[in-house]
């Protein structure tokens, strides 16, 4: 693990110990038994995909992954596509920092060797993202859990809100399995979310069986606990206790265990692409305003010779004058709008702007920049005031989707809150569609959040590669 992974996930680390899981039995691991030997180059796991969004897919990788845990058995998490605040959820449950796995934004090869390099463990579970065939485009297409399972060539585990089902889960079952058999990926098993009582759920373990479907390799009752969520998603894990959902889940280890695949990661070189940023300092914020960070972006950082530095604007600290470049994430300036309006770092961002160093902001990080934030009650707040401009939540999603810079780079683009200039100021980016954000000296910002490795040239130039 990297040096700095105890750092920036501290918060998440230090919950409250009445709300942790209990710890594993130091026991053998008698249920991987069939599973194959693990070694350098193979890794035993699954992909739990939805029928579609709010199905319970978060729900049930919760709860499998306590119930593993509880077996003794480390888990690997990962989350497919670019959501922030799922993988939080599977670190707070799993104790290991959970990665995004993105077709779309990495491409099958950097997949891939995320699964190599963060699958050290017993087992890898993979998080979906919507419904199973859900993508960019198409039907299976780039960016889809479906693509994914693909590319990682792992089976799949569909989780169907079951509530009020019994025979039409064959067929639901039945066109999901052919669909995904074209693109050579195998549905492995069913878990069912919602289930009214242990009848129902035999019902449906029956009626899968009669028609030669995918087992039923667990379920979930209807009473399970919900997970509280707001307008960008789920809440952080760390503003409330962590479900227990274990008399919520019952599984059949035996169908689970066969359920699981076996994948051969091949050897791929990495990109041979250089240290752009041997020696440079770069100033991150992080904290419960600015903690939507991809594992990967940190990583990358490093790799190109960087080191990192973090700060927390909503303790008032100052980014390091030593900083070479600053990064400001995306997060929920929005919930702390108080505590920022008063926060001492504004000052150290505004010099370091106005002499011309480097700085790229996302989202909520470029909302720190602004003159005021206006929040979900229209409270006004004073931010940093380095940028003529404000910006104001909504409650309706303001901005979503894929974005493509004619540069090269990749993000993406989710917020509920707009961007008024009080001044005109050019454009930093050039996407395809989606926002083009605003550039002032060496600062860039905009509402989407980067995947650093997609154009590892054009990243490490917004971070001064070469001043």
């Amino acid at each position: 693990m990297r040096g700095y992974d105890s750092v920036i996930h501290c918060r998440l680390l230090i919950h409250r110990i009445d709300c942790l899981p209990p710890d594993p039995p130091a026991c053998p691991k008698t249920w991987l038994r069939g599973l194959d030997i693990k070694t350098h180059n193979t890794m035993n796991g699954m992909v739990l995909a939805g029928v579609q969004s709010g199905c319970g897919k978060t729900t049930a990788t919760l709860a499998l992954m306590q119930f593993l845990r509880a077996q003794g058995i480390a888990i690997a998490p990962f989350k497919a596509g670019p959501d922030f605040l799922d993988p939080l959820w599977h670190q707070a449950v799993t104790g290991r920092i959970s990665c995004n796995l993105d077709t779309q934004m990495m491409g099958d090869q950097h997949c891939r060797r995320q699964l190599a390099e963060h699958g050290d463990a017993d087992l890898a579970v993979i998080e979906g993202v919507m419904g199973l065939f859900d993508g960019r485009c198409g039907v299976g297409g780039k960016g889809s859990t479906l693509d994914l399972a693909r590319a990682a060539g792992l089976p799949v585990i569909l989780v169907v809100d079951a509530r009020g089902m019994s025979g039409s889960i064959v067929p639901l079952a039945a066109g999901f399995r052919s669909e995904a058999a074209k693109s050579g990926v195998t549905i492995s098993g069913i878990i069912a979310n919602r289930v009214g009582s242990e009848r129902h759920a035999a019902l449906l373990s029956d009626t899968l069986a009669a028609h030669d479907m995918p087992p039923l390799v667990a379920w979930i009752s209807r009473h399970a606990p919900a997970l509280p969520e707001r307008h960008l998603g789920l809440k952080m894990p760390d503003e409330t206790c962590l479900p227990d959902f274990t008399g919520s889940l019952h599984v059949d280890q035996a169908r689970l265990l066969n359920a699981c695949g076996a994948l051969r990661i091949p050897d791929e070189p990495g990109p041979d692409d250089g240290p752009r940023l041997s020696g440079r300092s770069i100033a991150i914020a992080k904290d419960a305003a600015c903690c939507f960070i991809y594992q990967a972006n940190l990583d990358w950082l490093e790799d190109q010779g960087a080191h990192l530095h973090f700060f927390s604007p909503l303790k008032g600290e100052p980014a390091p004058t030593t900083a070479d470049a600053v990064w400001l994430p995306g997060g929920y300036p929005e919930l702390h709008g108080e505590t920022l309006s008063a926060s001492a770092t504004w000052p150290s961002l505004r010099a370091h702007i106005e002499a011309g160093k480097p700085l790229l902001a996302e989202c909520g990080g470029m909302m720190l920049l602004g003159e005021h934030l206006v929040d979900h009650r229209g409270k006004r707040w004073p931010m940093c005031g380095a940028l003529p401009f404000s910006t104001r939540m909504q409650r309706r999603p303001a901005g979503l989707g894929y974005r493509d810079d004619e540069s090269g780079a990749r993000g993406h683009e989710f917020h509920h809150s707009t961007r008024i200039a009080n001044a005109d100021i050019p454009a930093a980016f050039a996407p395809g569609r989606g926002d083009r954000g605003i550039s002032y000296k060496n600062t860039r910002c905009s509402y989407i959040h980067w995947w650093f490795p997609a154009a590892p040239a054009v990243t490490a130039d917004w971070f001064g590669a070469g001043s």
